[in-house]
C-alpha cells in the first residue's frame, strides 16, 4: 500500500491558496472547457455565443453548425440569414451571427484565415472581449490566462482567494496569488467549481472540497455524502 504523502500546510494566505488550487486539481487533474470545439476556430466561434448563454445552449446549436461551417470561409459563405438558421435558439443571435460573420471577413484578409495568437489581434475581432481573449489563449494555445466570467467573479470573492469589485480587478489579482503551477488550468477549476458547487443562489458547501479554506461567512449546512 503506497505511504500517504503529509498534509500540506495550511497557514498563511500563500499557502491557503495553494491549498485550495491542490485540492480542485485532486478533484479534476485535467480540466477544460465545457464548450465543444475541435479547432481553435470553432473555439473562438463557440466563446462568441456563448456570451449570456449557456455552454449546454451553444452546443445544441455548434453541433449541427460546425459540420457545415467550420472554416472562416465556410462561415463567411454561409452568410449572416444562413448563421442565424443555426443559432436563432441562442440569446443576441442576431448581433452574433453579424459579429462572426465581421469576424470571418477580417480573419481572411488580415489573418490568412487563421485565429490569431496576441490577445491585441484577438480584441480587434468583432464579438471578442477580453474575457473571449483569455479563453482562446488560455483553452486554444495554452497561455496561462484566466478569463473572469461571473462564475469565477463570484468564487474569487466568496473564497477570498481575489475579491475585486470589477472584472478587471479579479483578474489582475488571480494572475498575482495563483501559484504558476496551477495558472493554467486555474480558470478551468474555478469556473466549474462555481457553476457546480459554489452557485450563485444557494451554494453547496457540504459537498465542497475547500469548505474550510473558504472565507464566506454564510455558508450553507448539511451533512456531506
Amino acid at each position: 500500500m503506497p505511504v500517504p504523502s503529509p498534509p500540506r500546510p495550511r497557514s498563511g494566505r500563500k499557502a491557503r491558496i495553494a491549498e485550495i488550487f491542490h485540492r480542485l486539481r485532486e478533484h479534476n487533474p485535467r480540466p477544460t472547457t465545457e464548450l465543444e470545439y475541435a479547432t481553435p476556430f470553432e473555439l473562438l466561434v463557440a466563446v462568441i455565443l456563448s456570451a449570456q448563454a449557456t455552454d449546454v445552449g451553444v452546443n445544441k446549436a455548434t453541433r449541427k453548425l460546425f459540420p457545415v461551417a467550420n472554416t472562416p470561409q465556410a462561415m463567411l459563405a454561409l452568410g449572416e440569414d444562413g448563421l442565424k438558421r443555426y443559432i436563432a435558439t441562442i440569446g443576441l443571435f442576431n448581433a452574433k451571427a453579424r459579429n462572426v460573420i465581421a469576424m470571418c471577413r477580417i480573419l481572411i484578409e488580415q489573418h490568412g484565415g487563421e485565429v490569431p495568437r496576441t490577445r491585441e489581434a484577438l480584441e480587434a475581432l468583432p464579438g471578442v472581449g477580453r474575457k473571449t481573449a483569455n479563453v482562446v489563449l488560455n483553452t486554444a494555445f495554452g497561455e496561462p490566462t484566466i478569463a473572469v466570467d461571473t462564475h469565477i467573479f463570484r468564487v474569487a470573492n466568496r473564497t477570498g482567494i481575489a475579491p475585486g469589485k470589477t472584472v478587471r480587478a479579479v483578474e489582475d489579482k488571480l494572475l498575482k496569488v495563483v501559484p504558476p503551477e496551477f495558472r493554467q488550468d486555474a480558470h478551468h477549476w474555478l469556473i466549474l467549481h462555481g457553476r457546480y458547487v459554489c452557485k450563485a443562489r444557494r451554494p453547496d458547501c457540504p459537498h465542497c472540497a475547500i469548505r474550510d479554506l473558504c472565507a464566506y461567512r454564510h455558508k450553507t449546512h448539511g451533512t456531506p455524502d
